[in-house]
């Protein structure tokens, strides 16, 4: 049994992750998780502000059956496509989510008190569909409160300028490079200027910026024990957080700049870096290692429920752990390169493969649902 005083520990490690000015989402949805009273519970008790889901999310939820059995039923005897079954399904679930987080998104100014939603990721290469489809998206969940993600390809960068510039918030997603990083700023003040000229109120429009982390290091470590130098090993775990911190210093960099400051007096909102991907990968690292030690103001963190636990039961949040380690984290990853592993290739793979997975769960899902509805009048994923 956990004693007020354990538990009283426990929320505190959360409560100084906020008072860092960490926003803390959840990355993880289902419907279960909304009809048991669970999110609203972490909420409540574990200082979460936000929800991001993503293809693998729903492939695992919606996968599983589990609380979907009269929906389903009931898109069945509509006879509607599998691919607007799953459209339907999805939406159905963040929909919900936002209400839940509705106090919150009204509490923090729409800050907070979101949920994203993900394009469809077969469009990551097609600016235009990924347009119409964010459009379609934020009218389908019609809640204030929605944030539509947008994968951060050179197809994606216009389409994040385009969805802005309609006043439609924006969680750009799979940034691995920071060159990418600062084309995805770029592609929303962008968006920003556009939305601003069109007479859009920009105090409306919010957008955060998905770095992600672990897998960085899942790809850089490889290559290093490959290499096997002590000089190698020695760099083990380093890669990640350095990756991340000069994004850090790149997002001080862009949001300090005359662009900014001319758009800011007409209520414009900082682009906030989040990072992704904050599960630890490698069991010898500290299940909290991507919390700790990424602790930033203006930063949101989106968690795993399995790292947003062990935050509260063992984080060790010592207030920012960013700005004063740029230097540091130059030296890491030149000397990362200086053994011959290319930055430039690792961050490339990464988006090449971060697209992949999420094409490959999304089709797992088209399956899962087919699978579900075979034999009941439902038509197949192209309508045929």
């Amino acid at each position: 049994m956990i004693t007020v005083t354990e538990a009283t520990a426990t929320a505190g490690n959360l409560k100084r992750l906020s008072d860092e000015g960490v926003s803390i989402w959840l990355d993880d949805l289902s419907r279960k998780r909304i009809a048991s009273g669970n999110l609203a519970e972490l909420i409540e008790t574990k200082h979460v502000v936000g929800v991001t889901t993503n293809p693998s999310i729903f492939q695992a939820a919606i996968g599983s059956g589990e609380g979907y059995e009269e929906q389903l039923a009931d898109l069945a005897v509509r006879g509607v496509t599998v691919d607007e079954a799953v459209r339907m399904m999805t939406t159905a679930d963040v929909r919900a989510a936002a209400d839940i987080l509705r106090s919150v998104y009204d509490a923090t100014g729409g800050r907070d008190g979101r949920v994203s939603i993900e394009v469809d990721p077969r469009l990551a290469h097609e600016t235009a569909a990924t347009v119409a489809e964010a459009k379609q998206l934020a009218w389908l969940v019609d809640r204030p409160n929605v944030m539509i993600k947008i994968p951060a390809t050179k197809a994606g960068l216009p389409a994040i300028t385009e969805v802005i510039g309609l006043g439609i918030s924006v969680n750009v997603t799979l940034i691995f490079s920071l060159e990418r990083y600062r084309d995805v700023m770029d592609a929303y003040l962008a968006g920003l200027e556009k939305a601003q000229a069109a007479g859009i109120d920009l105090a409306g429009i919010h957008s955060v910026a998905s770095f992600f982390v672990s897998r960085v290091d899942s790809e850089i470590d490889k290559r290093l024990t490959k290499v096997g130098t002590d000089e190698a090993l020695a760099l083990k775990g380093k890669a990640a957080l350095a990756n991340a911190r000069l994004a850090y210093e790149a997002y001080e960099e862009v949001f300090a700049s005359a662009r900014w400051t001319a758009l800011a007096p007409a209520g414009a909102h900082k682009q906030r870096p989040l990072w992704a991907s904050t599960g630890v990968k490698d069991p010898a690292y500290k299940d909290t290692l991507y919390v700790d030690e990424l602790v930033a103001p203006g930063t949101v963190n989106t968690m795993p429920e399995a790292t947003l636990n062990a935050t509260a039961d063992h984080g060790d949040i010592h207030g920012d752990a960013v700005t004063g380690g740029y230097a540091q984290a130059r030296a890491d990853l030149a000397a990362v390169e200086g053994l011959g592993i290319s930055y430039d290739e690792v961050v490339k793979q990464l988006e090449d493969e971060g697209v992949s997975k999420f094409e490959a769960a999304w089709e797992d899902l088209l399956d899962a649902v087919a699978t579900s509805l075979s034999g009941k009048g439902v038509k197949g994923a192209e309508g045929e």
